[in-house]
């Protein structure tokens, strides 16, 4: 779902998203999920390449990213 300020605010697990899309979730710069694609081992959320200008990140792995990056200090 978009807001007004053309963020994302939530993420459908079944749905497809661009780099934008999910940066704009994530809170960085695109360039960012850019470089970790490119990085060894790659980095940051699962993705697909559609053709070498076309890279798309499906919801529910973005979601699952997160969940097993997230630390929460009373468990330690």
């Amino acid at each position: 779902m978009t807001t007004d300020r053309g963020e994302m605010s939530e993420l459908a697990e079944n749905a497809w998203y661009t780099t934008e899309d999910v940066a704009a979730v994530l809170k960085v710069d695109p360039s960012s999920l850019r470089r970790w694609r490119t990085a060894r081992p790659p980095q940051g959320p699962p993705f697909v390449h559609l053709s070498d200008r076309v890279t798309r990140y499906l919801g529910a792995d973005v979601l699952a990213y997160l969940r097993r990056n997230r630390i929460d200090p009373t468990a330690a």
